[in-house]
């Protein structure tokens, strides 16, 4: 769960890119597979106390926070508030490993999410997209390793 400073996005907004882009998983993609990636974008509002998504269950799509506040219940440790700008679930559009926590809305929300296999569709015909996605994981694990060593 992140936040992307400053951003008030809606499902009107033209420039998902843009928003997408403060997302570190996507920071070095070049605008154009931005918009690529935004238009499989799907949204959803939901009323308060709905269930997101589920400590354990699959993990399947990335969410983004547009309108409301939700509490994310990771397991052994204190519940955290989000709102809007706010993000969850990046690393399901690339594992199939199940939810580390759960999501729910404390609040009426609107979210955008991605879903996986549309997601894995897109890298399909845009193998560019990947190599860049894996080169900004390979320097995220890399900058883990040196913060855990020191």
């Amino acid at each position: 769960m992140s936040t992307l400073i400053g951003a008030r996005p809606r499902a009107a907004d033209p420039d998902w890119a843009g928003v997408l882009a403060q997302v570190p998983l996507f920071s070095d993609l070049p605008k154009r597979h931005l918009r690529g990636i935004a238009k499989l974008a799907k949204f959803r509002r939901l009323p308060a106390y709905t269930r997101i998504v589920r400590e354990g269950d699959r993990a399947d799509s990335f969410y983004l926070m547009l309108e409301g506040t939700a509490v994310v219940r990771p397991p052994g440790k204190r519940p955290v508030k989000i709102g809007v700008g706010e993000f969850f679930g990046e690393l399901a559009l690339l594992d199939n490993s199940p939810r580390s926590a759960t999501v729910e809305a404390q609040t009426e929300v609107q979210v955008a999410s991605i879903g996986r296999s549309d997601f894995l569709r897109m890298l399909e015909h845009e193998p560019k997209v990947a190599l860049i996605l894996l080169r900004t994981m390979a320097a995220r694990l890399r900058l883990s390793e040196v913060s855990t060593k020191h």
